[in-house]
Parts: structure tokens; C-alpha cells; sequence
């Protein structure tokens, strides 16, 4: 089934990065239709830019089974959710000048390219609730992963009375419905990692292995790819790169290579959007045939990367996957 979204592009974009885009799409569906799954990681700052709109509707739609994202956009997506009246865009972010960005400071505004992310509204309105969350874990001995704490928030409505936007467009939500696995590789690396990091410090938190990370998200991702893979297979969806992309990808040679699982399947899919510059050398750049150096794809394996805005991409992929 094709709505008018997906008959536009079919119509419209048939070349260059246009058509890898269509092309990409297509293969999407293919991975599903025959049965298989699809990881979806993000990079960057796709939450502030709310994808969660179209993420969330993938989700229930049952498109994506598994995410892998980095601290920010786990937290972020919450953010957004409880302090979207606060945020401020900035237009002519391009033309700020230094004293400019410091007034920001000043009132507690951090900037991320056009919007501002309101401190206080957004990072100490949950400040107290996922603290008591580990602080509880904490006493009882007990240790969850990070994407774990958040899921009990929002199971528990400790932050319902303060959503500014529809809870449907929040893609952490979605996927607490569908109780799906995100993997948070370096976690520490992101604003509730560092209030994390300071309560522990301050002996708020005794255990500093309260909140699970590190070597215990990859072997739970491996544990998931063994269990999800078969028989169809797993696509990789990436947006951007970094480590939301460069980790995941790994628990294939991982499971080969190291763990000595010889029959395990490669990616049955791979498709990045990225505005990284190959040539210089990036990981998160890599072209596709280059994985199957590392193990990771395969000679056969459907692979596109499409170079272009993932926050104008993202969206039309996932409409075409959805058949809008």
C-alpha cells in the first residue's frame, strides 16, 4: 500500500541521493516483508530534532525492534517531552556571536544548532525522580540498564503531569509500550550520565555499577542479535555515526570472531544516512564494502548509504516504509 507521500517520491526522486533514498526504502520493506527485524540506531541530536514524531509511529507500526542511541538522544527525547513549551529556536543560529551564546548561558539555554534545551525546566525537572530511581535500585542491590530506569518512570506516571507534548510523538514512549531493548553504548557521555556520575561522587549513590553500562550492554546485545537474527535475519538502519552506529555493528565479528559462533548471520541489511567525509579517515564514513572487510556485511548484503540532512531524510524513508 502507497500513500501519496511514498507516490511523490517515488515519482520525484529518481536520481543521485534521490534514489538511493527510494532505493534504501524499498529494501527496508523487503527485510520486513521476508520476515526479518530491523535495528534502528541514532546519532546526533535526531531527539531535539523530534523525530520521535515518525520513530514512535515506526515503533507501533512494529518496523523497528531494537534501538541503539547515544545517552543524549535517550535523555533528550524525555526533555523534550516535559519541557517543549521552554525550548527556544533560533533562527539566525549561524550569526550568533560569542557574547551572544553567553547570554544564552546566562539564562540556562543550551544551544543544539537552532534550539535551546531549557536547563532547568528540562534537566532538573527529572533530576529528582531518576535519582530516586537509583537511589531505590541502589538499596536494594538491584541494577538496570539505562534505557531500564526510564522505562519504570514512565511505567510508574511520575512524569505525566508534566508532558508538553502528545505522548504519541515521544519514540522512548513508543517503545516502552513495545518494551524494546536500546542499547546506550557510553552512556556516561551524556547530560543524566553526568548528574549520574556527580551523585555517586557525592555518595548519593553507593554502587556506582547501579546503572548497568559498557561490556554488559554489548554482551545484551549479543544475547538479542543471537536470539532475534533467526531466521530471518536483522537490517541495520543507521542515522549519523559515531558510536550509536560503530557499536552495534560490531556484535557480529564480535560473535564470529571472538566468541567463536561460526554460524552466526551477518546483517541481513545496511543503510546509513551520513554527512560524514570518507576520505578523512572516518569510521562513522565508512562506505558499506568496507564492512565486509571487518565481517560485518556481506558480498550480497542490500547496503546504501545515503549522504544527505537526516532530519529531512529520516522522515521520508520511514513514511515510505509506512506506506504514507
Amino acid at each position: 500500500m502507497s500513500g501519496e507521500i511514498s507516490r511523490f517520491i517515488e515519482h520525484h526522486y529518481r536520481h543521485f541521493n534521490a534514489a538511493t533514498l527510494v532505493d534504501a526504502a524499498k529494501g527496508y520493506r523487503q527485510v520486513l516483508d521476508g520476515g526479518g527485524k530491523m535495528l534502528l540506531t541514532m546519532a546526533g541530536a535526531m531527539s531535539t530534532a523530534e523525530l520521535g514524531i515518525s520513530v514512535a509511529e515506526m515503533i507501533r507500526q512494529e518496523k523497528v525492534h531494537g534501538i541503539c542511541c547515544t545517552g543524549a538522544n535517550l535523555e533528550e527525547d524525555v526533555y523534550n517531552l516535559v519541557a517543549h513549551d521552554f525550548y527556544r529556536r533560533i533562527p539566525n543560529w549561524r550569526d550568533l556571536t560569542p557574547e551572544q551564546e553567553q547570554a544564552l548561558l546566562d539564562e540556562h539555554l543550551n544551544r543544539v544548532t537552532d534550539t535551546c534545551i531549557p536547563e532547568e525546566e528540562a534537566f532538573r525537572r527529572i533530576e529528582h525522580i531518576i535519582l530516586d530511581e537509583w537511589q531505590a535500585a541502589d538499596r536494594e542491590g538491584q541494577r538496570y540498564f539505562p534505557y531500564e530506569f526510564l522505562y519504570r518512570i514512565i511505567r510508574g506516571g511520575k512524569l505525566e503531569e508534566h508532558y508538553q507534548i502528545d505522548p504519541k510523538d515521544s519514540w522512548l514512549i513508543a517503545a516502552c509500550e513495545k518494551n524494546l531493548p536500546i542499547f546506550v553504548p557510553g552512556w556516561e557521555d551524556s547530560t543524566t550520565g553526568n548528574i549520574y556520575a556527580s551523585h555517586c561522587m557525592k555518595g548519593n549513590v553507593k554502587n556506582v555499577h547501579t546503572v548497568r553500562s559498557g561490556i554488559e550492554t554489548m554482551t545484551k546485545l549479543a544475547e538479542w542479535y543471537i536470539e532475534t537474527s533467526r531466521p530471518a535475519g536483522i537490517g541495520f538502519f543507521q542515522i549519523g555515526g559515531g558510536i550509536a552506529g560503530d557499536f552495534p555493528i560490531c556484535v557480529v565479528p564480535m560473535l564470529h570472531q571472538d566468541f567463536g559462533m561460526e554460524d552466526v548471520p551477518l546483517w541481513a541489511y545496511f543503510c546509513q544516512i551520513s554527512d560524514s567525509t570518507t576520505s578523512y579517515g572516518s569510521y562513522s564514513g565508512a562506505v558499506p564494502n568496507e564492512k565486509i572487510t571487518w565481517g560485518k556485511l556481506g558480498v550480497d548484503t542490500p547496503s546504501y548509504i545515503i549522504e544527505s540532512d537526516a532530519s529531512i531524510v529520516a522522515p521520508l524513508v520511514f513514511a515510505y516504509v509506512l506506506g504514507w
